[in-house]
């Protein structure tokens, strides 16, 4: 079964990068065709400088973050599964931009680790430098949304006690395949399939920290510059990857985000 009706072609309005002949590229979604762009959608004065057929392109990560946020523990059954305790305020960790791969590309068990999971997000992509920003006006910092995984080593997550090692691997943050201007409702499913199967599912409305309420508290705690993202939290149902498996992230309303394990 799919987890939830999310586009398999790029949304209206859509954008994100994708690589043509032999480039990589900024750019634009519109139906059939790609507006190739000289810098990021998001930022003021982006300029056509091309265009190209969907069919050509491959698709790569959609942003390359300065900074990748992520949330501990943002769903209640999530905390539960773990048996770990839900915080009065958000948990945030930090993932490197080395961790990143876009759509279609491997993530890499590492030799260290016995037991590598998925974790199925939606993710915030940050449009304006902001700091303190209130709840009320932070819809007007975001550029869009996209899925992420924040693909776990669980075993050393759980021997380290923190969570840099655990969460930090290369391959360890597919985002993708673009971002759209919208925001997902409460009810949107954020859902993991392996091998087609539907193995985790949660709803937007279930975190305990919105997205926009997440943004205003992380720019509290440092500057968010564009095209940093956040990772809002996993819903339950997380589990182990083996090789040879393809994950899925489905955002509903937003895309589906592919891998092979390896």
């Amino acid at each position: 079964m799919r987890g939830g009706d999310a586009p398999r072609r790029p949304p209206a309005g859509a954008f994100g990068r994708v690589a043509v002949a032999g480039e990589e590229r900024h750019c634009r979604f519109a139906g059939d065709g790609v507006e190739l762009l000289d810098r990021p959608a998001y930022e003021d004065g982006a300029r056509t400088i091309g265009d190209a057929e969907l069919a050509a392109v491959r698709l790569l990560a959609p942003v390359l973050p300065g900074k990748i946020v992520a949330v501990g523990l943002n769903y209640r059954a999530h905390a539960e599964e773990l048996k770990m305790a839900v915080q009065a305020e958000p948990i945030l960790f930090m993932k490197p931009r080395s961790a990143v791969i876009g759509p279609g590309e491997t993530i890499v068990r590492p030799a260290r680790s016995i037991q590598v999971d998925y974790e199925a997000e939606l993710v915030v992509v940050v449009g304006r430098r902001c700091k303190d920003v209130p709840p009320a006006e932070a819809a007007d910092y975001v550029a869009g949304y996209t899925c992420g995984n924040d693909v776990t080593a669980r075993d050393l997550q759980k021997v380290d006690g923190q969570w840099t090692r655990a969460k930090s691997f290369d391959t360890f943050c597919p985002l993708g395949p673009w971002i759209v201007p919208e925001a997902p409702p409460a009810e949107a499913r954020v859902s993991a399939l392996l091998g087609g199967v539907e193995v985790q599912h949660g709803f937007v409305g279930d975190m305990l920290v919105g997205p926009l309420e997440l943004l205003s508290f992380v720019s509290g705690v440092m500057t968010l510059e564009p095209g940093d993202v956040l990772m809002t939290g996993t819903p339950p149902g997380v589990g182990a990857l083996a090789a040879g498996q393809t994950v899925t992230i489905v955002v509903e309303g937003v895309g589906e985000l592919s891998n092979p394990v390896a």
